[in-house]
């Protein structure tokens, strides 16, 4: 393998002939460098896309933070190269490297990879092969990184399992702090002279164990599934003692502060700003949303605290733009003073704030003139569904009118974009709900037009559901092709001018469908989906359908078992022994209601005994206080199990 003088050699006469090279050459400002030699134990993180892409994750940028934080490690950063560049890479024998020290990723000790959606699955598979590192778990030594996994997909791990030695399941900040405890501890145990490494002796089951014992972790190779006749999961079962019956995931009770020493990117990026975490997890109950429901419970920052942490971003960076992160920001307690509190803290400087994600219920006149003064560039709102059937369905109930209000009034105040965030395919759905996405889009245009003239525009986001899971919805199937392409074309003619849609591609839902919710026998799929050229499969221009069809057909599956079926009431899902510490028990029921049309309200407002409470009980008596944004939280009376007034019972 390379040193990383001799990488530094090569890049010299190859990176002028790639586009943007900035991507590949590190160097930038606030990038941490520490004495390679003099520290124990390296950390690679990995973003399996380009670094356009990569460098604004926010998992990775906490992560980079806590590791770099301590003395006795070390955290570098590493993205998957576009395409010329990796024909170079190939071409000229140089391995995926870290962008701080140049080190090929096979010098580290730990390379963390975050898997935020399916579609990145190939890439990691590329990655670790350009990577020069086994891309098979039972194909790796002593002599190679311990690979592992987090991201929202690790709540079903199981179409990578082949591929990842260890996956986090829930929150990060703590628990990499176990594993690299765990791998300091292990690599001081003597073993036989073949297991040595770089003067370390680690044997590698023997820490794959130790790592399976810390909560939240989850080492697929001490597991066996057993099927059913019909193909569908009869267990899944622990291999040694070491390794739980179920995994449940890590939380934090109380948020860490937030990095504010953000990398200033060396080129344009995706989303070129400071950003603050304001508050975890989601108390609306949208029944379609994975988020929602895997990283329950919520938990806030002060205002004191988001404002001190974006002043830092700020001066640290030289950022004009300041994005204040959570699923919904609207949702945020103290949003309005928030955005007060900017002005008053920035009176003299043009500061743009950034609310990714708004409820139409919870955007406030006030809210709205509060942004009014940081040249916000529009307003991005994500009502879901154009029914009132549907919205009771997936419980995102809101009237048309509270839409039309809060659209005249951002439009009265002066700002000229609107973005409506749309789904086709709940379930149910039937092309009446379609034509009424159009009918109100039309509508809320018409108040713009109102309010401002020609001057008003209104982008609508058009998203096909996949249903994801441990949600409500993960025994229902997907639209099939002819269903989404209809859908899709009714809106593509009948929306009015002036209103820009975007869509979803068929194809992508169907791949992100499949793997979703896929079992281990996707990993037979995915290697050879990736062996055959399969990759970058979230970008339209390189999807290639073809090949993961091909793939499934040499090995005997069929994709529309993992897609296009009806799951059974009684059936056990591949992703069973991974625990949200959301009951399954609540999210049937809640999916019965669904079918009711039965709406649940805010749990900021009642509690429905999820399973969240009762189960980080020790968490939450070690950590009192209004971080927890919960009802019985707050009064001291949680709720130990589900009440029958609120419930459908399941006979």
């Amino acid at each position: 393998m390379l040193t990383p003088q001799q990488i530094e050699a090569r890049l010299e006469r190859v990176l002028l002939t790639v586009q943007k090279p900035g991507r590949y050459v590190g160097g930038e400002f606030n990038a941490v460098h520490k004495d390679w030699d003099s520290i124990q134990t390296k950390v690679a993180f990995l973003f399996p896309d380009i670094y356009d892409l990569g460098v604004s994750n926010v998992g990775l940028k906490i992560l980079y933070d806590q590791i770099n934080q301590r003395d006795d490690a070390l955290a570098e950063r590493a993205y998957l190269p576009w395409l010329d560049f990796e024909e170079i890479m190939r071409a000229n024998e140089i391995p995926l490297y870290a962008l701080e020290s140049k080190h090929p990723l096979i010098d580290f000790d730990i390379i963390g990879i975050s898997i935020p959606y399916e579609t990145l699955y190939t890439n990691t598979l590329n990655a670790l092969d350009l990577a020069g590192i086994p891309v098979k778990s039972a194909a790796r030594g002593p002599e190679h990184p311990l690979i592992i996994a987090g991201g929202h997909t690790c709540t079903n791990p199981e179409p990578m399992h082949a591929f990842i030695d260890a996956y986090v399941v829930g929150e990060g900040e703590e628990v990499i702090h176990d594993i690299v405890d765990t791998v300091q501890a292990y690599s001081r145990f003597p073993v036989d002279s073949s297991q040595q490494h770089n003067g370390k002796t680690v044997k590698r089951e023997s820490l794959l164990k130790a790592l399976a014992q810390i909560p939240g972790v989850y080492v697929p190779s001490l597991y066996k599934v057993n099927y059913m006749d019909d193909g569908t999961i009869a267990e899944t079962i622990p291999l040694v003692e070491e390794a739980p019956a179920r995994v449940l995931k890590r939380i934090v009770a109380k948020l860490p502060p937030p990095p504010t020493d953000f990398i200033v990117p060396n080129i344009k990026i995706v989303h070129n700003r400071a950003t603050v975490e304001v508050m975890r997890g989601c108390t609306r109950g949208c029944r379609f949303c994975h988020a929602g429901f895997t990283t329950r419970p919520v938990r806030e920052r002060s205002v004191e605290e988001v404002l001190d942490a974006a002043e830092k971003a700020i001066a640290s960076t030289g950022f004009e733009e300041v994005s204040f992160l959570s699923l919904s920001s609207s949702d945020y307690t103290g949003i309005a003073e928030l955005v007060e509190a900017v002005s008053e803290r920035f009176p003299d400087e043009k500061m743009s704030i950034s609310l990714p994600s708004l409820r139409v219920e919870s955007v406030s006149v006030d809210l709205m003139e509060g942004l009014k003064k940081h040249r916000t560039a529009g307003f991005t709102l994500a009502p879901e569904a154009a029914t009132e059937r549907m919205r009771k369905i997936i419980n995102k109930f809101i009237t048309d009118e509270q839409l039309l209000d809060t659209a005249r009034e951002i439009y009265s105040r002066g700002w000229t974009t609107i973005k409506l965030y749309f789904m086709i395919g709940h379930p149910s759905e039937t092309l009446e709900d379609v034509q009424a996405i159009i009918d109100l889009s039309n509508k809320v245009l018409a108040e713009g037009r109102k309010a401002i003239g020609g001057k008003a525009k209104l982008n609508l986001g058009v998203g096909t559901f996949v249903p994801k899971p441990q949600t409500s919805f993960q025994w229902v199937s997907v639209d099939n092709f002819e269903q989404i392409n209809t859908k899709q074309n009714l809106l593509k003619k009948e929306l009015g001018r002036g209103i820009k849609l975007a869509w979803t591609d068929p194809e992508d839902t169907i791949i992100e469908a499949f793997l979703s919710r896929g079992d281990r026998r996707l990993a037979d799929v995915i290697y050879t989906a990736w062996k055959n050229g399969a990759k970058f499969d979230a970008w339209g221009d390189q999807r290639r359908y073809d090949i993961w069809m091909d793939a499934f057909a040499e090995h005997n599956l069929d994709p529309t078992f993992y897609t296009h079926r009806q799951r059974r009431v009684d059936e056990i899902f591949p992703w069973e022994h991974i625990s949200t510490a959301v009951h399954k028990k609540f999210i049937f029921e809640d999916y019965r209601q669904s079918l009711e049309g039965l709406i649940r309200v805010d749990c900021r407002e009642q509690c429905f005994a999820c399973g969240i409470l009762p189960i980080f009980k020790d968490l939450r008596r070690e950590n009192p206080g209004d971080i927890w944004m919960c009802p019985e939280v707050k009064s001291r009376k949680p709720k130990t199990a589900m009440q029958p007034d609120e419930l459908i019972t399941i006979n």
